[in-house]
């Protein structure tokens, strides 16, 4: 009888243990490369994300906690940019850092992918985004000011951030000598501190 009773429970655990899990939810990295793509493709042609589709803030949070994770994913590589460019700045600064990202994503003269954009330039010596081969650490120490970055960066994916820049793709800090390159560019606007250029024609380089 025990036997029998022993063998029944086994056969009862088995059942359960060899049921389906369900499917997991979508990953933050699956998510924050199909809103990478949709970011990419011609203005006309973006989609809005649907609710399910869109990165919520504790799943950006949870994404280089530390600010000090490896530059490969798409919403450290907008927090980092955005915070080494316009840390201590209003947060309406920090947002139009973004629009200059996110507008160079896929426009040409600029690459296809987010980490591509932060990153271009640094096999020349000469990087975009002047922070990044710069020598210096890149790891963000202040993390409440990493956390508001992270979270700009995911409404940046998420496609809902208005563009406080008018369309540019470059700006330099306005206290600094204006760059040569700015005489030859259109200027959309100022925003705290940061002077904002587009090329004219769409020509952009």
């Amino acid at each position: 009888m025990r036997r029998i009773t022993l063998a029944v429970c086994v056969a009862v655990v088995c059942l359960a243990g060899c049921q389906k899990a369900p499917a997991p939810e979508a990953s933050t990295e699956t998510k924050e490369a199909a809103l990478e793509k949709n970011a990419a493709a011609a203005a006309g042609t973006r989609t809005v994300p649907s609710a399910s589709e869109t990165i919520k803030k504790p799943e950006a949070q949870a994404v280089d906690p530390r600010g000090e994770g490896p530059m490969d994913e798409a919403i450290t590589c907008v927090a980092r940019t955005i915070y080494w460019e316009a840390r201590g700045k209003s947060q309406v600064g920090m947002e139009a850092i973004a629009n200059v990202v996110m507008n160079r994503l896929g426009h040409p003269g600029f690459p296809d992918t987010i980490c591509g954009v932060v990153k271009q330039g640094h096999e020349q010596g000469a990087c975009q985004f002047s922070w990044w081969c710069d020598g210096k650490s890149d790891r963000a120490n202040d993390h409440e000011s990493y956390e508001i970055a992270k979270d700009i960066a995911r409404r940046a994916l998420n496609l809902e951030l208005a563009d406080r820049t008018g369309g540019a793709l470059y700006f330099y800090q306005g206290k600094t000598a204006r760059p040569g390159w700015s005489r030859k560019y259109i200027k959309t606007v100022e925003v705290a501190g940061f002077v904002f250029y587009k090329p004219g024609e769409n020509e952009a380089r």
